[in-house]
């Protein structure tokens, strides 16, 4: 407005006029605002689930699409549920999904299942899929030990004969809601079992009575309470089927008696190595004292010679001694003993 106009008019005008324009603005926020609610309003005045108008422009301010809130309050109020939307809107700006919990409150309620708002958008919370818990409790399902993540086909194990067996079971569980938060998986009640199978089969006297009464198994292992601390209660334990693997027993003895054999050898070429080393000393003793000897004989004529220059034997002595050592050769040889040199 140009300054000859604002003066014509006089300030209390231009003032009312921004007021109007304001309102104006105002009215027609309000206008798109209600109009894009106001189908949702219907719906749930004549749904019996009555919803504010300004709950639902709030719901729009705080960025929570209201088509989820009332859709899923109708639901839950013909099914003869009431859900505060409060509720509702905390549980989705908490990042969680309001249908999934809705849902499964209805189908708990319909199979007499107590799951009050404030567990199930716990166990929403906490990642897992609480409509798949509640179904998975009014219809249990099974599950295969070993799974087929595992990569194993069987659980083999060992009987006390030495036979393997190898078993393939059927776990037939269903979701305890209670337990539900801070309960082990699925992952737990497999391992539970496939523990509980191979300790039953390696109790167990001979494959045979296992082959015989396979259910054995079952109630063992049904017995231990293996549900404990899980978010599932085991209603059953099948054993599916059992087929008779190697001879564990007999493939241990072969290698023992195998290991027993090359220690025996190990021993006998230590003992044969010392008796060589032995033989090679006394070998090296008598040597010692064959040279002992010549030193000692070689002493000899030393002595003789000695005893001739002192005077101590005559010429004719050493002559005889001569002629006697000639005789005593002579005899030896004649003998056939060996002289020894």
């Amino acid at each position: 407005m140009s300054p000859l106009i604002a003066q014509a008019v006089g300030p209390g005008t231009v003032f009312l006029w921004i007021v109007l324009g304001i309102a104006f603005l105002f009215g027609l926020f309000l206008f798109f605002a209600m109009l894009g609610v106001l189908k949702l309003y219907v719906q749930a005045l004549f749904s019996d689930a009555k919803v504010g108008m300004l709950d639902l422009i709030m719901m729009r301010l705080r960025k929570v699409p209201p088509e989820v809130i009332v859709l899923n309050r109708i639901s839950a109020k013909k099914a003869g549920l009431d859900i505060p939307t409060d509720l509702m809107e905390a549980h989705y700006l908490a990042r969680g999904d309001v249908t999934r919990v809705v849902n499964a409150m209805i189908a708990a309620d319909k199979a007499s299942i107590e799951l009050p708002w404030n567990r199930a958008t716990a166990i929403d919370l906490a990642g897992r899929d609480i409509l798949d818990a509640v179904q998975t409790s009014v219809n249990p399902k099974v599950i295969d030990c070993p799974s087929v993540q595992s990569g194993k086909t069987t659980i083999d194990a060992v009987a006390k004969d030495g036979i393997q067996l190898r078993a393939k079971a059927r776990v037939t569980v269903r979701t305890a809601i209670a337990r539900l938060v801070g309960g082990a998986t699925e992952e737990t009640i497999i391992a539970r079992v496939g523990e509980g199978i191979i300790s039953t089969i390696g109790s167990a006297e001979d494959h045979k009575s296992v082959l015989e009464n396979p259910d054995r198994i079952s109630k063992t292992v049904l017995a231990k309470g293996l549900d404990s601390g899980t978010a599932f209660e085991i209603l059953s334990i099948d054993i599916a089927d059992v087929d008779v693997g190697e001879n564990i027993g007999a493939q241990l003895q072969a290698a023992q008696a195998e290991a027993d054999t090359k220690r025996f050898q190990a021993q006998a070429e230590q003992r044969r190595a010392l008796a060589v080393a032995q033989e090679v000393e006394y070998q090296a003793e008598a040597q010692k004292n064959r040279a002992l000897v010549v030193l000692a004989e070689a002493e000899v004529p030393k002595a003789v010679a000695e005893s001739l220059r002192t005077g101590k034997i005559g010429l004719m002595d050493y002559y005889r001694m001569q002629n006697l050592t000639a005789d005593t050769a002579m005899r030896t040889a004649i003998g056939g003993t060996p002289q020894q040199g």
